[in-house]
């Protein structure tokens, strides 16, 4: 593309600095407009991008704008009016990041919205975009390793919406399937309970559409992140590049192997970059983005049937679950955004924290 993608940032709190620093370095991107409810803020962060075009929210910036991408950094309660917005407004692509709302059927309707209109639609700032988780699913998708025999999640308790759909996004991504049944066991009966997902502890059997039967553990053992193993390798995420195993040692332990992964084209910028850039790759040609948001649904819909699972006295459910007015909250901080909820960025902190390492 010749000219630059014009960008509007709506949400321009902490992440959402992170989105803008990023779209005004990289050179197809320009940011044109912030919308911002913090008028402080919005003040601040204009000065901080260079950006004249200052708007209180998304209904305020597309009167006003018509970017060509419209990037949503919200607090999961603002999301959805802002996604409809934008798909109205005529962007080519929008972007959100976790978690994506609260319930199903607002969660349908933003995909549903996008798609009639020919709209990408991606998620955000998940692990599932490492470059090099996404370079290790190509090689298991590839047979490098031999047929996937087995896959367990690790440390999925706590947050299982709000956190929790990083580790469903990278399970999906390395067994390439879909989560087809979940029976789930919650504790304690208090977390269970209430309508979010703090320190809900869930154990579960996770039935694939490959056929596999993945054990799903609330607490770390090892690791805290994905395996997916071979009959002679072991591909382990624990919140970072992955570790790989092949082989086996004189006494039958595995052996960690040393495959280089392809180096990042913006590393400083790490998984957010890799983010950003499969977004404007499917924008522009169509390639198949790190994270949607249909990743971001299904995600939520595990956390969803996991929670339900557990109260129904741990009824096996099917996914997609028929009823689409489920709803799991994530905690205040996520739902609410940190201003409400006791995590305010102050003026100077808007101004003069560092956004990224200076080099990597």
């Amino acid at each position: 593309m010749a000219e630059k993608y014009t960008v509007a940032i709506i949400g321009c709190g902490r992440l959402g600095q992170h989105y803008a620093e990023v779209y005004q370095t990289l050179p197809n991107t320009e940011v044109i407009a912030i919308a911002e409810y913090n008028p402080e803020r919005r003040k601040i962060v204009g000065e901080r991008f260079g950006i004249s075009a200052l708007y209180e929210d998304a209904d305020d910036l597309f009167r006003h704008e018509k970017p060509d991408l419209s990037v949503i950094v919200l607090p999961g309660k603002f999301i959805k009016d802002a996604v409809i917005a934008s798909a109205q407004a005529g962007v080519k692509g929008v972007s959100v990041d976790k978690p994506v709302e609260a319930r199903l059927s607002d969660v349908d309707e933003m995909i549903a919205e996008c798609e009639k209109r020919g709209i990408v639609f991606a998620g955000g700032n998940l692990q599932r975009a490492i470059g090099e988780v996404q370079e290790a699913a190509r090689w298991l998708h590839a047979g490098d390793f031999g047929e996937i025999r087995g896959a367990s999640v690790h440390g999925w308790g706590g947050e299982i919406s709000g956190g929790g759909c990083q580790h469903i996004a990278v399970l999906r991504l390395f067994t390439g399937a879909e989560i087809t049944e979940v029976i789930a066991w919650g504790a304690p009966q208090e977390a269970l309970e209430k309508d979010d997902d703090e320190g809900l502890m869930i154990n579960a059997q996770f039935k694939l559409s490959n056929g596999l039967i993945c054990p799903i553990f609330s607490e770390a053992t090892l690791t805290r992140g994905v395996d997916v193993w071979t009959d002679d390798a072991l591909i382990r995420w624990d919140w970072g590049p992955p570790v790989i195993y092949q082989g086996f040692d004189d006494a039958g332990a595995r052996i960690r192997i040393d495959r280089p992964y392809t180096p990042l084209k913006y590393p400083r910028f790490s998984y957010l970059g890799t983010s950003i850039l499969s977004f404007l790759d499917a924008v522009e040609n169509g390639g198949e983005l790190y994270v949607s948001g249909h990743d971001l649904r299904q995600s939520l819909e595990a956390a969803v049937a996991a929670k339900h699972s557990a109260l129904r006295n741990n009824a096996p459910l099917s996914l997609p679950l028929a009823d689409r007015s489920l709803a799991l909250y994530p905690r205040a901080y996520r739902w609410l955004g940190g201003d409400q909820s006791g995590l305010v960025q102050t003026a100077q902190q808007a101004l003069e924290d560092p956004l990224f390492p200076e080099s990597a």
